[in-house]
């Protein structure tokens, strides 16, 4: 049965942008930025995106491509001591989990879009504004609608298959986006609060950045990237023998590093400009934003503008999240496309229904939290973010680096590319620093080391 491949080298680069470039880079990056002081922060999470994200995004690529397999088969193929073949199912697990939960916050951006369509936020007060994530939030019928709408576009493309539905997506989406998003920095550029936040972003000052900031860049400079989901992998199953990957994987990182610097210069010159505080944690975007949108010239269409961009990075997350499960039931079962998409797609949706609820119903939330100590919704993410991604980040770099026949290893990175030279230098981070890195993360998120010891 044919898998399916890529249309063309610039297809997999976008399509693996559209996988890396998501809310985390809209909504997380510029609040963490805010709440971490700015300036050096960004400097080492720049740093990290170098060292770690782009090493581990290599590894990944290289074994789909040297193995045209789904992150299960991969391992498979590869004859990877038992041990390395919970990679692949971590990855499957990642997937399934993250989009039931993703799909509920990609239905929030939507449904700001929906309000400022239609004129929603004109004439309202900032404490209104302020008050409609609130009563979205708490609104199960609501938050089911939205997730229902975001897997049943999302289930669409992926249907269309590897060039026909992904391809032919993103090839709109990230264009789109990053158009988007270029109108939305040039319109910042001519705010008051342009050149304040210009130096919040990039000015470095050491006594803003604490220990706990530097982690913080760390991992998300490691997560920015879809890395440990079996995203990339996958993704670069599809690719050609001859596409350089090294190069193909700088591109990608260079692509996500600038939405998530150029959604800063968007959300800090607006927050400045009207006098609010950049320290507003995750209710940056869809509390501060609308209300400081509201209250420009023109604020309906910027916010149309925002809130369209916040929902296409988010739908080309999504789609990647999907394809993993889906290929791999594709690969590992025999299913064809269409029943692997529809059968996948069908069990996420009805998985993500408790997130939904979460916000508006005691079962999911009070409840579950009385219980469990966090909502579904929250518990959720809290799993994908600090157990299965760094596990199966950490496992990946430790099997690429240590276990992997050393002439696949270095076929596939040197095959096509212009990049080979540096192979040594990639084998030395992929070893000894990238495990650690992701290692320490994955200490200090899940508390098995307590971040009191970073405050010393």
């Amino acid at each position: 049965m044919s898998r399916g491949a890529w249309g063309s080298r610039l297809g997999f680069i976008l399509a693996a942008a559209g996988s890396a470039v998501g809310l985390g880079n809209i909504w997380k990056f510029p609040y963490i930025t805010g709440v971490h002081g700015g300036g050096l922060f960004v400097l080492v999470y720049l740093f990290c995106i170098a060292v770690v994200g782009v090493p581990v995004l290599m590894a990944e690529v290289l074994i789909g491509r040297s193995t045209q397999r789904s992150p299960v088969g991969a391992f498979m193929k590869l004859k990877a001591p038992t041990a390395y073949h919970a990679v692949g199912w971590l990855g499957v697990l990642s997937g399934f989990v993250i989009l039931s939960f993703y799909s509920v916050v990609a239905g929030w951006s939507l449904h700001y879009t929906f309000l400022a369509a239609t004129n929603a936020f004109a004439g309202q007060d900032p404490a209104a504004i302020e008050a409609i994530f609130g009563a979205l939030y708490v609104a199960p019928g609501l938050n089911v609608f939205w997730h229902l709408v975001v897997m049943t576009i999302t289930v669409t493309v992926v249907l269309g298959g590897v060039s026909g539905g992904i391809e032919t997506a993103v090839k709109f989406l990230m264009p789109a986006l990053l158009l988007l998003m270029s109108a939305m920095v040039i319109n910042a550029f001519f705010l008051e609060g342009f050149p304040e936040a210009l130096s919040f972003i990039f000015a470095p000052r050491v006594e803003d950045l604490s220990a706990e900031g530097f982690v913080e860049a760390l991992g998300h400079g490691f997560f920015t990237l879809s890395l440990g989901m079996g995203a990339m992998l996958t993704y670069g199953s599809y690719l050609q023998e001859d596409d350089d990957i090294p190069s193909a994987s700088l591109v990608i990182a260079l692509l996500d590093t600038f939405v998530a610097l150029a959604a800063c210069l968007i959300i800090f010159p607006i927050i400045f400009s009207s006098s609010m505080e950049a320290t507003a944690g995750p209710g940056l975007v869809f509390a501060s934003i609308p209300v400081a949108l509201s209250q420009m010239t023109g604020g309906n269409i910027l916010s149309f503008v925002f809130f369209a961009l916040l929902f296409f990075a988010a739908l080309s997350s999504a789609i990647s999240l999907l394809e993993v499960v889906a290929s791999s039931a594709i690969d590992q079962l025999g299913w064809s496309r269409k029943r692997a998409t529809l059968g996948v797609g069908l069990a996420i949706t009805v998985l993500g229904i408790p997130s939904a609820l979460s916000g508006g119903t005691e079962l999911f939330g009070e409840g579950w939290e009385a219980i469990f100590g966090k909502n579904f919704f929250d518990g959720f993410d809290w799993i994908a973010s600090n157990v299965l991604l760094p596990v199966g980040g950490l496992l990946i770099a430790l099997y690429t680096g240590w276990a992997m026949p050393e002439d696949v290893r270095r076929r596939e990175f040197c095959q096509g590319s212009s990049f080979a030279g540096l192979y040594p230098a990639w084998l030395f981070v992929i070893r000894y620093v990238s495990p650690v890195a992701v290692l320490i993360v994955f200490l200090f998120s899940t508390g098995i080391l307590p971040k009191s010891l970073l405050e010393g």
